[in-house]
């Protein structure tokens, strides 16, 4: 058995492990079970595949990103690690290879799609490779697909508590990004984990700057943000519906974003290409569906962006921890309005779930509007709602211009006896012409100039009163009836507002204000000549991509170039202290990196080296 330092130092090119990654590599290498909760971009993938290097046999990752499995592979290939995948994109003929070379213990790792794992045939050989004692491990990456209270519930997932039954003296790791409570302990029974150990890191990304707007505009909203902070940049946006994404995709594309729709009515051959040109080219920005994006292997996405909200916290976080997986500046931001939460509850309460399932959907959906809705840091919120205590970070949008609050209590009364003295049967908007005092058509039609809450609210405008609403719903005190179309009806608990008994604290609508200053260029901190190596760099790296039709990072990630224009080292002895750079990529690209640095950035005679090896400032 190798040593798994050794392995991280030699193989992947990392002096060490990152805070709690030696602890999962040791108990996964000694034969022991997890559950490994970790953040996107924390280095879960090393917690098996060092393992996996360590034991006897091979290590059989089952994950459900079909297309995303090659490059995976690719990646591993380029540490000299022997790594194969086994799906349904492969022919025929390429799949047998790939199963005899399973068989005959050709490789390290073997990337699986979980329907494939489950088919007999697969099963025997599985069968004949663990009696020869060659199976090293079972990693199940993306376990939150067991969960079926989840968006990304894959049945086939179920089913794996049958290699705990099967192969018993087999260790597994099972591993997620995002798992709120309810979703962990689901993981932990459905696998038949109860016996493993579970490692739980930091939720914390703090290299994200989460920021949530107030919907007005969201289209134009968007471009102002992705033109004043990330021209060029690669991003996703999120929207909930196929028609959206179609649409917001050409309008951005028309005014002159590289924008790409994705979602799961299209082709299957154009959702591969556009995630292709996402994955290998720079500037890019997907506008998708929740469709795309789970286990996306891309580092240098500098935004998410969401122009509906999604529909849990879990979801939120997941979908936000899509960007920065290089540990560089990106941002999550999101526009907010009423009708978000008007249309999400109204397919909660559409569905054909049971009311379990509706329960649990709807708290998880009032978590999320608390979120949006918060008053206090939205990075102590969102770590909250996975058990997590912090401090407030000062870097979001409420630490970094905290909002106005406002003593909201008869605002609230005069908005709840409104929608009482209407009936309950009516919307935000209706509700803004009666206490505005607005003699509409509509208005007039149901009497509504007639009673007594009408015209009492024109000390606030129509916007101020839209926000009134929108936290109302938001902190439970109204509730959306579908049944009525959508009118706003009193709950249980606005009884003591009613009554004057509770006060309520409201936010005040923000005013637009200009885009703040870009800080997600990752060499910003570099000298002229650093700069200069670091574009050269980066525009070899993207020779060599596209000459092996890999992603640009399975090259060499940004973090490893950016270590290189910093250090510009003009020796191999020195570009081996560089994080990233192991055995098998130094042996094939450290003498062209160290021509590059030599002609490109270092100083003329600069020669000379401090005592790590690398080029003295």
């Amino acid at each position: 058995m190798r040593e798994p330092l050794n392995i991280l130092n030699t193989v992947f090119g990392y002096p060490g492990f990152r805070d709690g990654q030696g602890a999962i590599v040791d108990h996964v290498t000694a034969g022991g079970d997890a559950l490994v909760l970790m953040p996107t971009g924390s280095g879960k993938s090393l917690c098996y595949q060092i393992p996996a290097l360590a034991r006897d046999g091979v290590g059989l990752v089952i994950s459900p990103l079909i297309a995303l499995m090659r490059d995976q592979v690719a990646a591993l290939r380029e540490f000299g690690i022997r790594a194969a995948y086994l799906n349904s994109s492969l022919s025929r003929d390429a799949a047998a290879t790939v199963e005899e070379g399973f068989a005959g213990g050709d490789f390290d790792l073997l990337y699986v799609a979980p329907e494939r794992l489950l088919t007999a045939r697969f099963m025997t050989l599985l069968d004949r490779v663990a009696a020869a004692g060659r199976l090293a491990l079972f990693a199940i990456d993306e376990a939150h697909c067991v969960s079926q209270w989840g968006h990304d519930f894959r049945p086939d997932y179920i089913q794996l508590s049958v290699l705990h039954q099967r192969f018993p003296r087999v260790p597994r790791i099972a591993l997620t990004a995002t798992a709120d409570a309810d979703t962990r302990d689901e993981i932990i029974r459905r696998l038949n984990l109860e016996n493993a150990r579970v490692f739980v890191s930091s939720f914390d990304r703090p290299n994200i700057r989460y920021r949530i707007v107030d919907k007005n505009n969201a289209r134009a909203q968007l471009l102002s943000f992705i033109q004043n902070e990330h021209a060029g940049d690669a991003g996703i946006v999120y929207c909930l519906s196929r028609r959206r994404v179609e649409v917001t995709a050409q309008w951005l594309a028309d005014r002159g974003v590289r924008a790409l729709p994705y979602h799961a009515g299209l082709e299957p051959e154009i959702r591969r290409r556009h995630q292709d040109i996402f994955l290998r080219d720079d500037g890019v920005v997907m506008v998708a569906t929740i469709a795309f994006g789970m286990g996306i292997d891309k580092p240098d996405v500098r935004f998410v962006a969401h122009l509906d909200i999604p529909r849990s916290v879990e979801g939120y976080y997941q979908e936000t921890g899509r960007a920065g997986r290089d540990g560089l500046p990106a941002d999550a931001w999101m526009t907010y309005g009423l009708t978000d939460a008007t249309h999400h509850r109204r397919m909660i309460a559409e569905s054909d779930a049971d009311e379990t399932f509706k329960r649990l959907a709807h708290g998880r959906l009032d978590a999320l509007l608390a979120l949006c809705e918060s008053v206090t840091c939205r990075r102590q919120r969102l770590l909250a709602y996975f058990g997590e205590a912090s401090r407030p970070c000062g870097n979001c949008d409420v630490c970094l211009s905290p909002p106005e609050t406002w003593d909201g209590t008869e605002a609230a009364r005069k908005a709840l006896s409104c929608a009482y003295r209407t009936g309950q049967r009516f919307g935000a908007g209706h509700l803004c012409d009666v206490l505005l005092g607005r003699d509409t058509e509509r208005v007039s039609q149901w009497h509504h100039d007639r009673v007594s809450t009408f015209g009492i609210g024109k000390d606030l405008s129509e916007k101020d009163w839209r926000a009134v609403f929108r936290q109302l719903v938001a902190l439970g005190l109204l509730v959306v009836d579908h049944g009525s179309g959508g009118g706003l009806q009193l709950s249980e608990a606005s009884r003591p507002v009613l009554k004057g008994t509770q006060p309520v604290l409201l936010r005040r609508p923000r005013a637009a204000k200009p885009a703040r200053t870009r800080d997600a260029d990752p060499a910003a901190d570099l000298n002229p000549r650093g700069r200069a190596l670091w574009q050269r760099l980066r525009g070899w790296r993207a020779d060599m991509a596209k000459s092996q039709g890999v992603p640009a990072y399975v090259i060499f990630h940004d973090t490893t170039l950016l270590a290189i224009a910093r250090a510009c080292p003009v020796s191999l002895a020195a570009l081996q202290h560089v994080p990233g750079i192991g055995a098998a990529k130094m042996e094939r690209y450290g003498q062209t990196v160290i021509t590059l640095c030599q002609t490109h950035g270092a100083e003329p005679g600069a020669a000379a080296q401090d005592q790590h090896g690398l080029t003295a400032p």
